[in-house]
């Protein structure tokens, strides 16, 4: 870092909102974290108004700029010849280059200068995190700490303060993190980063670390990470993630008491945080896999009983529609091809029906299967699933595909009894899950948790993973139209019953129009042939 030259900058500019004109433009000429040589400052005159809240800011007129500015194009021919091949550095690198610089100098038909370095403020970020002065405006750190006073809001000013910033804070804390070269620093300062303490909300002032050990703080970074804003839930991800320590911190010795001249135990901090993470991760995981089966078997009972309310409506209307197809198949075929091709048209439409038939019994029946459960047994279901998924979650085994392929089994079977309702099914597995597998034809699970620093990462990272999936499966499933009839239906028993009678006098018009379309094209090919290969003596001529 000592001997990579680059170059400091700063612009005042005529305000926030576009266009935007450079009224001064500073710069100074680094090498390392010192200053080289003189710094650059010119005044621009683009003969454009300056609005009065930004000469307030900066002192500066358009009857300033008229006397002491000079031609923009002049400035920048001085300021390529200062700039050489240096990248740029700002304290605010976004707004003065990308919002300010490279615009002005697009419409002024000057290629871009030089090139992009760091961004100052981005490395005070990471730096200083939590900020002690309460922000990271410039001139709030060099209040805080005692910097000289440079000429507040004056591009030469903010670059003198950043150079004292840069040498007298900044540096003794980049060296400190082992930031000794310039690519050290540009990939520290570009590094995705967030506030140790969280700056809004109902969470606001507190540090992102306390979620280990509460859980309602956690919750609510799960949800920041589900967000529909992409970058709350960018936010949300990287505290989550940063929860997950790094292993680069060294073993923890441990003098043992007790024991003559004492014992040393080595215990590594990682390990044991992991173990804590991943057993919070599974009581999580398992409390929202509860909530959404609950969720989801109320929502798919509701259902059941609304199919069997409405079944001989949509039963007749299927029917009715595929009768309808095959006899225009058949028409058509007949006409072009004659009768023999025809008849295989017959043929494929008794095997549809056949299919179509067979799909409503099977609706029929897993509909009757659904069980309505009291509130006594919804607590129950849930208590026991829960206690399941913790024990017995497929990720437990995320490296280990033999084992974790026992416990997809076993998930599976304990995922259809929670679909069903079936509390006896879940007592069955829960009191004796190797007795289970084995009257499965599986082996029994090996339940030890011996697992190294990598594999528990892993298993951390997967965990994780699927706590933001069920997440976001709960809320698009609460969000559902289908859910909302489930909440109504439990407040009040008449809305199915009313719900029910409203479709099937929707479907009744759309049957008639069926039939009548059924009956027509009956006519037809009885016309032409003297019988109707599709009448079956059912009602759907």
């Amino acid at each position: 870092m000592n001997h990579t030259p680059w170059l400091l900058l700063d612009t005042e500019t005529t305000g926030f909102k576009p266009p935007i004109f450079v009224v001064e433009l500073a710069a100074q000429r680094m090498r390392g974290w010192e200053p080289e040589g003189l710094p650059f400052r010119r005044l621009l005159n683009h003969g454009v108004a300056i609005p009065p809240e930004a000469a307030r800011v900066n002192g500066y007129t358009k009857e300033i700029l008229e006397r002491d500015g000079d031609q923009p194009r002049k400035v920048y021919a001085a300021f390529i010849a200062y700039v050489g091949e240096r990248p740029l550095v700002s304290y605010n690198l976004r707004y003065d280059l990308d919002e300010v610089l490279l615009p002005e100098w697009q419409w002024l038909g000057i290629p871009p200068i030089s090139h992009s370095g760091f961004c100052v403020l981005r490395l005070t970020q990471r730096l200083l995190d939590p900020v002690p002065a309460g922000n990271h405006k410039l001139q709030t750190l060099r209040q805080y700490y005692r910097l000289p006073e440079r000429g507040a809001h004056t591009a030469v000013g903010d670059v003198n303060t950043v150079v004292d910033l840069l040498g007298q804070v900044l540096r003794p804390l980049a060296e400190a993190r082992g930031l000794t070269t310039w690519a050290d620093l540009c990939a520290f300062a570009a590094t995705p980063w967030f506030p140790s303490r969280i700056a809004f909300g109902k969470y606001q002032g507190r540090a992102y670390q306390e979620a280990r050990s509460d859980p309602d703080l956690y919750a609510w970074l799960e949800w920041l990470a589900r967000s529909s804003n992409p970058r709350s839930a960018e936010m949300g991800r990287w505290y989550l993630d940063q929860l997950l320590i790094s292993a680069s911190e060294p073993p923890l010795v441990v003098v043992a008491e007790g024991a003559e001249g004492g014992l040393l135990l080595f215990r590594h901090p990682e390990l044991e945080l992991l173990r804590q993470l991943i057993a919070n991760a599974r009581a999580r995981l398992a409390d929202l896999e509860a909530d959404y089966t609950q969720a989801r078997h109320g929502v798919a009972l509701v259902q059941a009983q609304l199919f069997t309310r409405l079944r001989p409506y949509y039963e007749r209307r299927d029917a009715l529609k595929l009768t309808i197809q095959y006899r225009r198949r058949y028409l058509d075929t007949l006409l072009i091809e004659g009768e023999e091709n025809a008849e295989t048209v017959t043929r494929d439409h008794d095997q549809a029906r056949a299919e179509t038939e067979w799909d409503y019994a099977k609706a029929t029946a897993e509909a009757a299967d659904r069980q309505a459960l009291s509130a006594e047994d919804e607590k129950a279901l849930k208590a026991i699933y829960r206690k399941l998924v913790g024990l017995y979650h497929p990720d437990r085994y995320a490296q280990e595909p033999d084992k974790q392929a026992i416990y997809a089994r076993l998930m599976q079977e304990i995922n259809q009894a929670r679909d069903r309702g079936d509390i006896a099914r879940l007592r069955e597995i829960a009191n004796d899950p190797n007795g289970f597998l084995l009257r499965q034809g599986l082996s029994g699970l090996d339940l030890s948790d011996d697992a190294e620093l990598a594999k528990l990462r892993s298993l951390y990272a997967a965990l994780q993973a699927r706590i933001l999936s069920t997440l976001e499966e709960l809320d698009r499933l609460r969000a559902s139209g289908d859910y909302e009839l489930y909440q109504l239906s439990q407040e009040s028993p008449v809305v199915l019953a009313t719900l029910a009678d409203q479709q099937a006098a929707e479907l009744t018009p759309e049957i008639t129009v069926l039939e009548a379309e059924a009956a027509r094209l009956k006519a037809e090919i009885e016309s032409l042939t003297g019988a109707d290969p599709f009448d079956q003596g059912k009602a759907d001529r």
